[in-house]
């Protein structure tokens, strides 16, 4: 592997000029798309108009005059067909984590006699913290966590919903969503599905695999900004069935009509909660129309390829990692992950050189591939800072070692 091997890749990129609809600064070399993507160039002309035309000279009136009123319907329809789902299956609305609470909890209360929500022991945290509250809140309920080799054959006769996270946020693992969903269902559980990492990034067929549910947040390959509102899915089967939990006014059959008794939607639409934030959802609605004339076969074909490169460049120059992410680019997500001791100490030394990774406890470093954006080049230079901190042991600077508030 030469560098003239990797600009030769690019040259050829079909996505090649996607990078220019992004602002990323010069110099910088992005791999941290996975947890935050950057920002779409059409992004502060959107927000700018949102907030003086549409808020500061509309004010109220805009609800009506420039539909903020279906803004969470209409941007979960533009989600729809990267996750393989319906326009009238996906809604955005909240956080990812209230999400996941409304949908467990609906889950657990449709699946009478079945207590039990299934997850795997390392999935995401606050998908745990979640579930844990979700099952407190029901009552007589509770999480139970087994490896996801076992997850199938724990499916038992008190399991309600089975909940996994389709890409693993640390390794990068992803999971055969269809065979794990068809094995649930036949066993009489739900499977709720967290999309966080898989959106954007690598094929979701969501209805392909006769999915029940799923959550998703919009602020990494959707390119929706810090904080951007997530979505939810619910399969057109089950939408009559499943009630939210939190019964907002958004959420009504008739808001507008005021009624005191709650009286939910019959779509979707029953999970929103309270009013939208119309910010952020013009936020998020300009990252996802960047995917507008994005071929995904085109996208998913360079996604394995950066993190294929990735994984023999890095184990070609640089010693002391040892590669936690799958190998086969089928079973990956598009990341990749290196465990060392030193991991933390490594991720900054990079960022003090340009190179915009990230860190994830104890001692794994992330290097994302946002397709859209990132290049075989961008991956060359990384990869030749990163050799130079380990032959060099620049990670063991004591600056380095100072723990930020985030890491």
């Amino acid at each position: 592997m030469i560098h003239d091997d990797f600009l030769a890749h690019d040259a050829a990129d079909p996505l090649r000029t996607m990078r220019a609809r992004f602002a990323l600064p010069d110099g910088l070399v992005y791999l941290n798309g996975n947890s935050l993507g950057a920002l779409p160039t059409a992004t502060p002309e959107r927000m700018q108009a949102v907030v003086t035309r549409e808020w500061g000279e509309g004010l109220i009136r805009s609800w009506n005059s420039h539909d903020w009123i279906g803004a969470a319907k209409r941007v979960g329809a533009k989600i729809a067909p990267l996750i393989g789902a319906r326009a009238d299956e996906v809604l955005v609305a909240d956080s990812t984590s209230v999400n996941l609470y409304k949908l467990l909890v609906a889950g657990l209360k449709a699946q009478g006699g079945r207590n039990v929500i299934l997850s795997e022991p390392g999935n995401f945290p606050t998908d745990l913290y979640v579930a844990e509250g979700a099952a407190w809140s029901v009552g007589d309920a509770e999480l139970r966590t087994v490896p996801a080799d076992q997850i199938v054959a724990a499916i038992d006769e008190r399991v309600a919903v089975v909940m996994l996270t389709h890409v693993h946020y640390k390794t990068g693992r992803m999971l055969d969503m269809a065979a794990i969903t068809a094995a649930a269902q036949a066993n009489g559980a739900l499977v709720l599905w967290d999309l966080s990492h898989s959106v954007g990034g690598v094929p979701v067929d969501l209805n392909g695999c006769n999915a029940d549910l799923a959550v998703g947040c919009g602020y990494k390959y959707l390119n929706g900004g810090p904080g951007a509102p997530a979505f939810l899915y619910v399969a057109g089967r089950h939408q009559a069935a499943l009630q939210s939990p939190l019964s907002g006014w958004m959420g009504h059959a008739a808001p507008f009509a005021f009624d005191d008794d709650y009286r939910p939607a019959g779509d979707i639409g029953r999970f929103q909660c309270g009013t939208p934030s119309i910010l952020g959802l013009a936020a998020l609605e300009s990252g996802v129309d960047v995917f507008g004339p994005v071929d995904f076969t085109a996208l998913v074909a360079k996604s394995r390829a950066l993190g294929d490169a990735c994984i023999a460049l890095v184990e070609a120059r640089c010693e002391g990692l040892e590669l936690v992410s799958p190998r086969a680019a089928g079973s990956r997500g598009s990341h990749v992950s290196f465990r060392h001791p030193s991991a933390y100490g490594i991720a900054q030394a990079l960022i003090a050189e340009q190179v915009i990774v990230d860190f994830r406890a104890p001692d794994v470093i992330r290097l994302g591939f946002a397709p859209l954006y990132n290049s075989f080049g961008d991956l060359w230079r990384a990869v030749e800072v990163l050799a130079a901190i380990m032959a060099e042991r620049r990670y063991d600077d004591p600056a380095y070692r100072v723990r930020n508030a985030v890491t």
